[in-house]
């Protein structure tokens, strides 16, 4: 019902009605105010009424970070659409699954990422248009296109549990799933970051990660939220982060290592340069966090959260108590069960468990998943943790159901790599485990087993970088004569941990 309806989009129009002329969006070359967002969105939704987009359908995001990607997502917001935002550093069998698993009805994509897209859009049955970030190309309109005509969207946008973003994450059985996210999702994880960080309207985001990643995308959208000003780069650059900091006076930004120790690097003897600095939300070393601190006097935060929970569950600053992932927020609820979902008692470990408005709608197409996921009422993580009489969540790994490693942020299941390594013709058997790393947190180790002579390990990483995201590959690989294997003939993983991890 429309009386009760909020959206991002409602976001925008407010920000527009109360500071018009504020800052909302600035890039290298485009500096765009709250008044001339709206108007961009408006025309935008209307552009694509016309081209027969309507409430429900989904629009895929190639690009790196830009107004233009912004455009989008309000547009998207206005009419009810659904926004994919794809992980360029994907390989095409990568992206060709997602899109053939999303059905988008429209491509966006970038300049720099066209060359990728022109097959896609040819082959993906389900995309009727394509547009560019720029000039128009082979069968790709301009963005502009869309622009030329005036702001007609539809009387009534989407409600707050409707779909707002398909967010794909890691590949699981070797193939991707798309979590849900709801308007409610999105705006309750804003309130989380406003209310944790006291974000206003005087607040500047610098956005150093990739708004396919649900960390890029909820800050730009919490800053948004309270009327902030969000700087973009369309990748990070440790130079533009530190003009952005330095000369307009940013104060916040989320990251994964080693984004915030090439800040401190580069800001080296000038300790006034990162003066502006509040808040950094992410994940980092000790040693990386308290030097920061130490530098700037900002706090860092962290905290435990998925795609599938719209950011972090539970949230605190990272030294309140060191090693655990904070406590609850103010939206969600915790617990730690066991594989039959009973709750374990404080200090003992199991699964962590979900819920609140937060949780992500489901997978996209996965009613079985979904229905497991959800079981008793709550949305089961698939992570290890236990609670502490203080309510503080420690992290505690990943259940055998789920194992994932986290190269600087980014997910990467083991039972992907191995299936790339195997198509190797030398290699007989494989397995893929995460192994602690000063620089990234968590590298990738394949430890393999060849059916025949040798081979140098750069020779099996360069194999398994052309055929998955390069973020993906091995950093280190070692040739065994034998994997430890479970009673049914299967690889014993924790044993592989055990020796070689």
């Amino acid at each position: 019902m429309e009386l009760f309806n909020y959206s991002i989009y409602n976001v925008i129009r407010r920000n527009a009605a109360l500071q018009g002329s504020g800052l909302s969006l600035r890039s290298a070359d485009q500096r765009i105010g709250h008044g001339e967002l709206l108007g961009m969105v408006d025309r935008l939704a209307g552009g694509l009424v016309r081209a027969g987009v309507k409430k429900g359908d989904r629009l895929a995001i190639l690009s790196n970070n830009s107004p233009e990607y912004v455009f989008v997502l309000g547009a998207a917001a206005r009419i009810g659409a659904l926004v994919v935002p794809i992980n360029w550093r994907l390989k095409h069998e990568e992206i060709e699954n997602i899109l053939s698993d999303a059905t988008p009805r429209a491509l966006f994509v970038d300049a720099e990422n066209l060359p990728v897209a022109l097959p896609l859009a040819a082959t993906c049955g389900s995309i009727e248009r394509s547009y560019v970030f720029g000039d128009a190309g082979v069968g790709f309109d301009a963005l502009a296109s869309l622009l030329s005509g005036p702001g007609s969207p539809p009387d009534t946008g989407p409600g707050l549990e409707d779909p707002y973003v398909v967010i794909y994450t890691a590949a699981v059985q070797g193939k991707p799933r798309g979590a849900v996210l709801s308007h409610r999702n999105i705006l309750f994880s804003s309130l989380q970051y406003i209310c944790s960080l006291g974000l206003t309207r005087a607040d500047i985001h610098v956005g150093t990660l990739p708004l396919f990643h649900i960390a890029g995308l909820g800050l730009l959208f919490a800053t948004m939220h309270a009327g902030g000003a969000n700087l973009l780069m369309p990748k990070f650059d440790a130079d533009l982060a530190l003009e952005y900091i330095e000369k307009d006076k940013a104060t916040v930004f989320a990251e994964f290592p080693p984004i915030l120790k090439t800040v401190l690097e580069k800001a080296e003897g000038r300790r006034s340069a990162l003066v502006s600095l509040r808040h950094v939300v992410g994940l980092d070393l000790p040693d990386t966090v308290k030097r920061f601190e130490e530098t700037t006097g900002a706090t860092f935060w962290t905290g435990y959260g998925q795609s599938e929970t719209t950011g972090f569950v539970s949230f605190s600053p990272y030294f309140e108590k060191e090693g655990s992932a904070g406590v609850a927020n103010l939206e969600s609820e915790i617990r730690i069960v066991d594989e039959n979902g009973t709750p374990r008692g404080t200090g003992e470990t199991g699964e962590i468990a979900v819920r609140g408005p937060l949780v992500f709608s489901g997978y996209w197409n996965r009613d079985e998943d979904n229905r497991h996921t959800f079981r008793g009422g709550w949305h089961h993580t698939g992570d290890m943790g236990r609670i502490d009489a203080d309510g503080y969540l420690w992290y505690a790994g990943r259940s055998p159901e789920k194992e994932l490693i986290k190269p600087g942020g980014e997910n990467v299941y083991p039972v992907e790599v191995e299936k790339a390594i195997l198509e190797h013709p030398r290699v007989a058997q494989a397995a893929v485990i995460g192994v602690p790393d000063p620089e990234w947190g968590e590298a990738i180790k394949a430890v393999c087993v060849l059916s025949t002579g040798s081979m140098e390990p750069s020779e099996l990483i360069e194999f398994v970088a052309g055929r998955i995201a390069r973020y993906k590959k091995p950093k280190h690989v070692a040739f065994v004569a034998d994997l430890p294997k479970k009673g049914d003939g299967s690889v014993d993983r924790e044993k592989v941990k055990a020796l070689y991890g």
